[in-house]
């Protein structure tokens, strides 16, 4: 549902909260670290893979810290998400952990979290939640090791397992596990996915496949929709809706008489743009106001062309300021964004 415009598009004064001219605070702020990934998934990027962005391009580690800083100390961020690519590929990212997480802002420090494809999990997990990472989530589209080196590309299955079995051992919490269902491929796995999840204490998340691939190939026919994901698993188990908490974009349901909580993010048959609350960065330092804007500011070039803190605030704001009521996947006038998925971060 989109919101109700009440003011403007002009940026706030500083030392507010971060709202856009329909009144939404962002409190959420995902940080891609990498564009770069070690699988191929065929809904994400071709098989040879993308054109990475050079290394001088991207963000350093105090320039990450710095821009973070902003976000925490003087715009209300109160949630960071390291994502990619495959965020697990930046080097010594441990320590960039610790220097995010000791972040201090008015309401205390961020809460971190990190989204990964689980490879690598196993061996970084525990000193991950050693510098301060409170939770993961772990795309995971197959329990099938065939099935999954069919749509990752790559032989790379025990590895994921292992991943997911690091991180509830090194106390990260919730494990969220994220599967993305697609007609043909692996829809009839929702179920197994789901008792693997309560077997082993993780939170399952289906996410309906959206038009961010690389090669422009996304077929709506092909997407699962919500509405036939929880058909589908209503006809196992009865659940029971739990909502959605704050502006969280999984809607929730719990499986009568278990603890066992089942997640779906309909970011195209039931988006959820009135309340959002999310701002990305990338990589490469480019601000995006939403996951498909068509246009970006380049916060990059404000850190190394000297800008103070308060320029920077500015720019923010004013690139919050012009965020429009919704994405509008699922209407004829849907304009795909210029970079996939794996550039901007997810």
């Amino acid at each position: 549902m989109a919101p109700r415009s009440t003011a403007p598009g002009t940026a706030q004064p500083p030392g507010g909260p971060l709202v856009d001219r329909y009144g939404r605070i962002h409190t959420d702020l995902r940080i891609s670290l990498t564009d770069r990934c070690n699988l191929r998934c065929t809904y994400c990027m071709p098989a040879e893979g993308l054109n990475w962005l050079p290394r001088p391009e991207l963000l350093t580690d105090d320039e990450v810290v710095r821009l973070a800083g902003i976000a925490v100390h003087r715009l209300g961020i109160r949630n960071l998400r390291l994502t990619g690519g495959e965020p697990l590929l930046r080097r010594g990212l441990p320590g960039l952990v610790a220097a995010l997480t000791a972040l201090d802002g008015p309401d205390g420090g961020p809460e971190l979290s990190l989204t990964t494809n689980g490879i690598g999990l196993a061996r970084t997990a525990a000193d991950l939640k050693a510098a301060g990472l409170h939770r993961v989530n772990v795309s995971l589209d197959t329990l099938r090791p065939e099935r999954y080196t069919e749509i990752t590309r790559r032989d790379r299955l025990p590895d994921v397992l292992d991943g997911l079995a690091a991180a509830r051992a090194a106390g990260l919490d919730p494990v969220k596990v994220n599967a993305v269902p697609v007609r043909g491929v692996n829809d009839d796995e929702l179920r197994d996915l789901v008792a693997f999840a309560a077997e082993h204490g993780y939170r399952m998340r289906f996410i309906e496949s959206m038009p961010l691939d690389a090669q422009g190939a996304w077929d709506r026919t092909r997407m699962v929709t919500a509405d036939e994901i929880l058909a589908d698993l209503g006809g196992r188990w009865q659940l029971v809706p739990v909502g959605r908490h704050g502006n969280a974009p999984a809607e929730e349901w719990r499986i009568a008489g278990t603890d066992t909580v089942v997640g779906v993010i309909a970011s195209v048959t039931r988006p959820f743009c009135g309340g959002c609350d999310r701002v990305r960065l990338t990589a490469d330092g480019q601000l995006r106001n939403c996951l498909f804007a068509t246009e970006e500011s380049d916060l990059r070039a404000l850190l190394r062309g000297g800008a103070d803190d308060d320029r920077i605030e500015a720019a923010w704001r004013a690139t919050i300021a012009r965020k429009g009521p919704g994405h509008a996947i699922d209407t004829a006038g849907f304009v795909r964004p210029d970079r996939p998925m794996s550039a901007i971060g997810g």
